[in-house]
C-alpha cells in the first residue's frame, strides 16, 4: 500500500514536471504544416487514467496555472487577456478577474476528469455482449470524425479552389471515406479482443474535445464583444471563428492525442494497470 502511494506521488510528480516544461517550452506544441497541435494536455489525460480523477483534476489545475503564467507574462496573442485575470481586468473590469479564471482553469480541470470516466464507460461497452452498444458507439465516434473532417477541409482548402460546388463533394466524400474507415478499424480492434485500445484513444479524444469545447465555448458566452475588438472583427462573426477553431484546431489536436494517448498508455499499461 506505501509503495503503491509512492509510486503514485513520484509518477503525480512526473506529469507535473512534463505539463511544466511542455508549457513553457516549444514542446507543448506539434507544427502540422498549417497550425501548431496543442499536447500540453495529454499528460493531464494519461494522469487521469493512471492516477484517477482527483489527482488528474490537480494536475488539469497545473495546465491552467502554467496558462495563467504564460498569458500574464508573455501574452503572446492579442486575445492571451481571455486567460489572464489581470490582462482581462484591464480589458473589461473585475467581472474578467473570474471570466478568466473559469475559462483558464475550470476546462482544464474537467480535461484531468472526463478522460478517466469515458475510459471506463468505453471499456465497460465495448467488452459488454450486446453488440448494439458497441456498433452504436463506433459508429457516433466515426460520424463525428467525418463531420469534423469536412469542416477541416472546408477551412483548409474552400478559398483556394475554384470550383467550390465540387470541392465541397469532395470534401464530403473524404470525410464519409475516412469515417468509414475508423469504424472498420474500430470492429477489427474489437474483434481483436483489444479494446482497451479504442477506450483509451476514446479517453484522448474526449479530453482534447473537453479543452477545446469549453475554453472556445467560454470564451463566446463570456467574452464574445471584447475578443470580437481584440481580433478586429464584427461581433457576429466570433461565432464563425470559435466555430472554425473548434473545427480546425479542435479536431488535429483531437486526433494527436488519441494517437498519443492510444500508445503511450498501453505501454504504461504493463506497468501500471488502470484502475476500474
Amino acid at each position: 500500500m506505501k509503495n503503491q502511494k509512492s509510486y503514485e506521488l513520484v509518477l503525480t510528480a512526473l506529469f507535473t514536471a512534463i505539463i511544466i516544461v511542455m508549457a513553457f517550452t516549444p514542446l507543448g506544441y506539434i507544427p502540422l504544416v498549417v497550425i501548431n497541435a496543442t499536447i500540453i494536455h495529454i499528460p493531464v489525460i494519461l494522469g487521469a487514467l493512471f492516477l484517477g480523477p482527483k489527482k488528474g483534476a490537480f494536475l488539469g489545475f497545473v495546465f491552467g496555472f502554467t496558462s495563467l503564467i504564460n498569458n500574464t507574462f508573455r501574452a503572446a496573442t492579442p486575445s492571451a487577456f481571455v486567460f489572464s485575470p489581470i490582462l482581462a481586468a484591464n480589458v473589461v473590469g473585475v467581472s474578467g478577474i473570474f471570466k478568466s479564471l473559469y475559462i483558464c482553469f475550470i476546462p482544464r480541470i474537467l480535461v484531468g476528469i472526463v478522460p478517466y470516466f469515458v475510459y471506463l464507460l468505453i471499456r465497460k461497452l465495448l467488452k459488454s455482449e450486446q453488440k448494439l452498444w458497441r456498433i452504436i458507439v463506433n459508429a457516433v465516434v466515426s460520424i463525428l470524425l467525418a463531420i469534423s473532417l469536412n469542416a477541416f477541409l472546408n477551412r483548409l482548402l474552400a478559398d483556394k479552389l475554384a470550383d467550390k460546388a465540387n470541392a465541397s463533394l469532395i470534401f464530403i466524400a473524404a470525410g464519409a471515406i475516412v469515417g468509414i474507415l475508423l469504424f472498420i478499424t474500430l470492429t477489427m480492434l474489437e474483434r481483436k479482443k483489444s479494446a482497451a485500445n479504442a477506450a483509451l484513444a476514446y479517453a484522448g479524444l474526449s479530453g482534447a474535445f473537453t479543452n477545446t469545447l469549453l475554453v472556445m465555448s467560454g470564451i463566446f458566452i463570456l467574452y464574445k464583444d471584447a475578443y470580437a475588438q481584440t481580433l478586429g472583427i464584427a461581433g457576429e462573426a466570433v461565432f464563425d471563428v470559435i466555430m472554425g477553431i473548434i473545427t480546425f484546431n479542435g479536431i488535429v489536436e483531437a486526433m494527436v492525442a488519441a494517437i498519443i494517448v492510444a500508445g503511450v498508455g498501453l505501454a504504461l499499461m504493463k506497468v501500471k494497470p488502470i484502475k476500474e
